[in-house]
Formats: structure tokens, sequence, C-alpha cells
């Protein structure tokens, strides 16, 4: 276990320094994303957190950074590391009902002290679509981009059941460098992105495929999966996208 854990949190630290000094331009930790741990202890499943690591790397360099979650669960782990603070803000969209884990995100918790304001949850409820979850994030992650005037961002996107990752997220580095504040430098072109894992090991594979595809200007949208051992585990379509879940809400 400790070995996992130092292999998470290093390459994540490794993308976040790799991606600083301008190394790479695009830099991916898929099996990173463990957002729910909690500095003293275990939590969700997440025994660290490499999203905060990395953060704090990045921080570094960068005098503010952007937290961008986008996940059935609220990364509750990220947001209390940086409740208080004015130069991280946490964007977190995920399900939140009664009885649900980890049960914070609320559309209230918006920080504390100093770091009120700085801290948004955009809950939603059980069912929502793929093009309700690109519209809630493309009307108001734009706002906050520019509002907070950051100069580095960081993604992490947990693999819905769509088998589809939210393209406004994925499309956010197409705005370029420039856009960042007076005391940021300029927003990074591509995040340092995280995966955040997923209960259904084929889309986890076509979302992770999907979004590397895209921060390569590339669309694999409407390509069959290729043959390999596991082809059987994607019919019966073996088709790159996947139909939503039957617990999408019609709307």
């Amino acid at each position: 276990m400790f070995d996992t854990v130092c292999v998470i949190g290093g390459a994540t630290l490794g993308a976040a320094e790799e991606l600083s000094f301008g190394y790479h331009k695009i830099v991916i930790n898929w099996f990173g994303g463990w957002h729910h741990g909690q500095p003293d202890k275990a939590d969700g499943f997440c025994y660290l957190n490499d999203c905060v690591l990395g953060i704090r790397k990045l921080r570094d360099h960068f005098d503010r950074v952007l937290y961008i979650d986008i996940d059935l669960h609220h990364g509750n782990g990220v947001e209390s590391a940086f409740y208080e603070s004015t130069k991280v803000l946490t964007y977190s969209v995920h399900k939140y009902e009664a009885g649900f884990y980890p049960g914070s995100g609320d559309l209230a918790d918006i920080g504390r002290g100093r770091g009120r304001g700085y801290s948004v949850n955009i809950p939603l409820r059980d069912g929502a679509s793929d093009e309700t979850l690109n519209t809630v994030v493309e009307s108001t992650l734009d706002s906050v981009v520019d509002r907070f005037k950051t100069g580095c961002y960081s993604v992490s996107v947990w693999s819905r059941r769509s088998g589809r990752g939210p393209s406004s997220v994925v499309q956010l580095h197409t705005r370029g460098a420039g856009e960042g504040g007076e005391e940021g430098g300029g927003l990074q072109e591509t995040p340092p992105a995280t995966g955040g894992g997923g209960y259904n090991h084929p889309n986890v594979a076509r979302t992770w495929t999907l979004i590397t595809a895209s921060l390569l200007d590339l669309d694999l949208s409407e390509r069959d999966i290729p043959e390999h051992e596991h082809l059987l585990e994607y019919g019966p379509g073996f088709e790159m996208s996947v139909s939503p879940s039957n617990k999408t809400r019609s709307e």
C-alpha cells in the first residue's frame, strides 16, 4: 500500500512540476485524483490526497490555483484543505443528496474566513445527464476563471457512467495562455489532469481515452474500440462512446 501511495502522489507532484517548469504542455496522471483523503486519515477509499499535493506544488510557481473537480462525489478533501485560503479556489460539480457520501458540497458551502467566496459548489441531483453537466459547467466556469484571475488551474475528472467527460472542462485549455491575472502571469495552456477513477472499468478507459485525445486536439468519439484481449467487455456496441445510463432523467 505504501508503495502504491508513493507512486500516485509522486506522479501528481511530478506532473505539476513538469508543467510548472514548462517541460511539457500536457501532463496527466490518470491513476491520481484521490480527492477525499484527509491530512490525518484515509477517507472515501483515498489513502492520500494527491490533488492537494499537486496544488501545493503548483503554488510554488503560481500565485493562485483554480482546482476544477467534476465527479460523482464532492471533493471534500481538497476543499477542506483550502477552505480558508484566498490563493486556491475549488470548483466542484457533483451529486448531492441526503445520505449520499460524503455529505458535503452544498450550494451554501462557499469557504470560511478569508477564504469565504473561494469555494464554489454546484450540487446536482441523481440522474443528471451529460447535457445538464455541460450546460452547468459552460454557464459558470468562465465567470469563475475571469473573476478569480488565476495563473494556473488543475482538473480532476471522474469517469461517469456515460463514458464521456465534460467537454467544457476539457476544452478549457483551448483559450490558451494570457487570460490570467496580474499576479498569476497568464493561464497555462493545459491543466495537470488527474483521473479520479470510476466504477465501470470499460467506461473509465473510454473516458480517459476521449479526454486524452481531446487534449491532443483529436476526436475519437465516433471510433470503434480496437480489437484487444478485453474487447468483449465493451459490448454490445463496441463503440468509444456509450449511451447514457437509464438513471438519466429526461429533460
